[in-house]
């Protein structure tokens, strides 16, 4: 029939429209809060442990932050990702605590009360260490109050009205009695060692404190005279070594070869101008790096006299350079596996004082190890010539005195990578100090900590390789700092032998004091009040060094972990930033292993960095930072979530603007899917689900699907590997659902009868989808999920996050089918990619007003359209299928072989109400502008005005 009948009939009433209050628009800088506000109100964390009293506990160790300062991108990152893990595993059958915790101790947050206070013309040293220390606890409650708030609004849930703190006294008693472990065990010593020291801060830095920073060095080389020797051709040679410290030279005690290198004697015959050093004279190097060494010191011209193997050189001895000038003692050369031939001359200035490699050298040797540099950068008075000076400033000074006495030979300035604090990035030195260690021999913790470490699971796996090689080699634990904010080394030592006292009363007289005042106890109490009548306090010193950060935040295991009861010891999960392998996974792994023989995790799980959109560190100055609180007040936190789970975070992350435009666009497509669940489930009813064995094909198909996202997720999930997860969902929404599913089934969930097989089909369908991907992405849009939840089943509903993954029958699983339709969508992609040149063309403007022509000349493809409706697939009007080539004009797509489609137009009038153009449209008097299903359609009950 034609269009231009005398009235037109509305059918709009007659078709199952979607209908739902959830907006197109999602509003989350403005809602989100509210859904906070209402989980508080609910106490949804109180009600997800009531929940889980009885199921398994998964314990998810949260790693501290540090309490100074916003969040930054990074902290959300790390914060949002270990909040999907802890709720998936919620989800999943377990129960999944998270109690956050924050680090409060330590040189950052002294560092900005000394600030405050030099600000009102006070030095540090002039305050009571007690009254220092409460501005320091009072400035940490500040931020920890900040950033409680900055990481609620992210949607992280849990126990943030109860978190820890290392600042808390009870905490602060834990990690005395931790340290007391290793003292009452002698693992616990005072030694002196070269350790990482910042003079401007005055103290010793941890390896996780330090930073990498492009430096400007002087490069030095420096002739030590020969002055002992077995071989008579070396009795007035000198030998020649290579050093970026120039202010190290006062602290030299020894020349380290290489026992299996080559080494050349030389003689300079010729040299150019400003050579430093004499024609005629003979000196030692590397034979690899004679040329290097000859082009430093402009020696244009040089002959070999003899050559040596490094192991022939034992029992050579030179003389400092400074020899007659307060410089009196013998350098001897020594073996050092250490020495290579990449640079330098071959040989090795060895300072004891000043380097790890010099001090391990001295110890084996029985080297003198000096003390020649204070705390401040400065030479002690009794060294020679340097007295006074700062190691910072010396090296003119050091370059010139070496002039002095013909032994500077080469001089020049290269920019390398050297160590700088995290916190003043001034260079650090090393630097020969009294500190406090613990010994990874004693006991055997490093023997213990190896073993350890294969008993975790390490996400991902190249982890273990990394923590395991770090923790081979590395030295004593140093855990001493000289700061004033921190928990003290509770013991007491002999002032004459440096033995500690060893006495179970009096550790448990100092842990009950700080338990009940804090670590100040330690600083304000008399020593007699621990020492009791047992011990003489003048044959004790009361140490007043601070415990290293790392010690703490090591020790949160015992604290929170043991003594937590929602809590389980080891740890589930351990989860921070890949630097923590040498920070806070090494420290808990050498506390833990110390104090009970094993790790206090059973996986360990680290993430990459965030870098800008360009892959380069983030930049305040440059415009590439990015903050958290910018995109959440901008887009809501659910963008921010979606952004982590779409990163491959075991490396480093890109973030930009243009990046969460992206995001952006993506939760509008899985909202839209959402979206269509809502509308399309509206009224849906118990008595409208179809069995499975009942429905289409199509609809079996996405059970297959729902059966297989459903083992990936929870592989997923146990993978705590959350961007395949995503990107699964993801697809499966916009591919598989809304431009696939969806889109077929729109005609049969609008169109149909109200109780026709495809509409119940596809209603109890949407119904088993809107279960799982509700759930399935709850732990991820949390607040998106619980608005549909909500728009679903009311406000007072339980919360999503109350709810289960729901249970996916094996039945569904159906991998015949699977296949069969992998050949129908391909097929369905050669018939819409012919639909779409039309439409480029405008030959046509709905796909309804096509009839293709199918050709296929594959056997297995023609069998898989058998007993299909292809026109409702392809959602054409008609489709026939032809077998054979099809003509050459046909439209085919290189990758679906065996198929081409010709488009012609669909013959007949257009349904007013479905839109189809069929013949059939007429044929019914009473409903003359609609096709017959239509007219069946709209005289049946509930189907509304007919």
């Amino acid at each position: 029939m034609s269009g231009d009948l005398p009235t037109k009939r509305d059918y709009r009433a007659t078709i199952f429209l979607p209908q739902t209050d959830l907006p197109m628009r999602a509003g989350l800088p403005q809602k989100e809060p509210e859904w906070l506000e209402a989980w508080e109100k609910s106490a949804l964390y109180q009600s997800l442990r009531d929940a889980g009293r009885d199921r398994p506990r998964f314990t998810l160790h949260d790693g501290p932050p540090y309490a100074n300062g916003d969040i930054h991108i990074g902290h959300a990152m790390n914060k949002i990702l270990k909040d999907v893990i802890v709720r998936a595993y919620q989800m999943t059958g377990h129960d999944a605590p998270y109690v956050p915790g924050w680090d409060c101790h330590g040189l950052p947050i002294e560092w900005k009360v000394e600030e405050a206070y030099r600000k009102k013309g006070k030095n540090k040293d002039e305050v009571d260490p007690v009254e220092f220390r409460k501005e320091c606890r009072a400035f940490a409650a500040k931020w920890i109050d900040r950033q409680r708030t900055q990481f609620k609004r992210l949607g992280i849930l849990g126990n943030w009205d109860n978190p820890y703190t290392t600042m808390a006294y009870e905490a602060e008693a834990r990690i005395v009695q931790e340290l007391l472990k290793f003292a009452m065990s002698g693992a616990l010593y005072r030694g002196s060692k070269p350790v990482m020291w910042s003079p401007v801060e005055k103290t010793a830095l941890a390896e996780a404190e330090v930073e990498y920073h492009d430096h400007s060095s002087t490069q030095i080389d420096v002739a030590f005279p020969i002055i002992k020797t077995d071989i008579e051709a070396l009795s007035t040679a000198k030998v020649v070594i290579w050093t970026t410290t120039p202010w190290t030279i006062p602290a030299n005690r020894a020349i380290c070869f290489g026992p299996d290198i080559d080494y050349v004697l030389v003689e300079a015959d010729e040299l150019s101008d400003g050579a430093l050093i004499k024609r005629g004279t003979r000196f030692l190097v590397a034979e690899a790096l004679l040329s290097a060494f000859a082009q430093r010191a402009s020696i244009t011209v040089h002959g070999v006299v003899e050559r040596y193997r490094g192991a022939d050189l034992a029992n050579t001895v030179c003389a400092h350079p400074w020899r007659g000038r307060g410089y009196e003692f013998d350098v001897p050369l020594l073996p050092g596996d250490h020495v290579t031939v990449d640079a330098g001359t071959g040989f090795v200035h060895t300072a004891p004082s000043h380097g790890e490699d010099d001090f391990i050298v001295g110890q084996k040797f029985g080297i003198e190890v000096p003390m020649t540099v204070g705390g401040d950068g400065r030479y002690y008075d009794h060294m020679p010539l340097v007295a006074g000076d700062h190691v910072y400033k010396v090296g003119d000074k050091i370059c010139d005195l070496l002039a002095e006495n013909h032994a500077l030979w080469g001089k020049s300035t290269f920019v390398h990578s050297y160590p700088h604090s995290w916190r003043s990035k001034a260079p650090l030195i090393f630097r020969n100090t009294p500190q406090w260690f613990i010994s990874m021999e004693t006991n055997g913790l490093r023997e213990k900590a190896l073993a350890g470490i294969e008993q975790v699971r390490w996400i991902p796996a190249r982890g273990k390789n990394r923590i395991r090689g770090m923790v081979s080699d590395r030295p004593d634990w140093v855990i001493s700092r000289q700061r004033a904010w921190g928990v003290p080394i509770t013991v007491f030592a002999n002032p004459v032998t440096g033995e500690i006292l060893q006495d179970d009363a009096v550790n448990a007289r100092i842990v009950a004091a700080v338990r009940e005042e804090g670590a100040d106890a330690w600083f304000a109490g008399d020593p007699k009040r621990f020492l009791g009548s047992d011990h003489n306090p003048d044959d004790w010193e009361a140490i007043t060094d601070i415990l290293d950060v790392w010690f703490d935040s090591g020790s949160t295991h015992s604290f929170v972990l043991e003594e937590r009861e929602e809590l389980h010891w080891p740890a589930s999960l351990y989860l921070e930033g890949s630097d923590q392998h040498r920070g806070w996974f090494q420290s808990s792994l050498l506390e833990a292993c110390g104090t009970r023989g094993r790790p206090p995790y059973e996986a360990v799980l680290t993430h990459g960095f965030t870098l800008d959109a360009d892959g380069r560190k983030m930049s305040k100055s440059a415009g590439t930072g990015l903050s958290p609180q910018d995109i959440v007040d901008q887009y809501g936190a659910d963008i921010l979530r979606l952004w982590v789970v779409s990163t491959d975070y075991f490396e480093d992350v890109r973030i930009g603007k243009e990046i969460i435009k992206g995001q952006v666009d993506a939760y509008r497509k899985i909202r839209n899917t959402l979206r269509f669940l809502l509308g399309n489930l509206a009224g849906f009813e118990e008595s409208e689900r179809l069995p499975i064995d009942q429905m289409p094909e199509l609809e079996q198909w996405v059970l297959h699907r729902m059966a297989e996202l459903d083992a990936l997720v929870r592989d997923k999930i146990n993978g705590f590997d959350f961007n395949p997860y995503f990107q699964a969902l993801y697809q499966f929404c916009i591919i598989e659902l809304s431009a696939l599913y969806f889109d077929i089934r729109k005609d049969a969930l609008y169109c149909d009868a109200k109780d026709s097989i495809r509409r119940r089909a596809a209603r109890t369908v949407l119904d088993l989808l809107f279960y799982r991907l509700t759930s399935w992405l709850a732990p991820i849009l949390v607040f998106t999920t619980e608005e549909v939840w909500q728009a679903r089943f009311g406000v007072d509903a339980k919360s999503v996050h109350l709810q289960q993954f729901p249970e996916t029958s094996a039945s569904w699983r159906n991998p015949d089918l699977a296949e069969k339709w992998t050949k129908i969508r391909a097929i369905r992609r050669v018939v819409t990619g012919a639909l779409e040149v039309e439409r480029r063309e405008k030959r046509i403007g709905s796909s309804l007003q096509a009839a293709p022509k199918l050709y296929i000349d594959d056997p297995e493809r023609m069998a898989a359209l058998d007993g299909l409706d292809l026109a409702e697939i392809c959602i054409t009007s008609s489709v026939e299928v032809i077998v054979g080539r099809g003509p050459d004009e046909a439209w085919r797509l290189d990758d679906v072989p065996h198929v081409a489609v010709l488009v012609e137009q669909a013959s007949g009038e257009k349904c007013q109400r479905c839109w189809v153009v069929s013949e059939e449209v007429g044929a019914d008097a009473a409903n003359p502008d609609i096709c017959n299903r239509c007219a069946k359609t709209v005289q049946a009950p509930g189907c509304g005005a007919a």
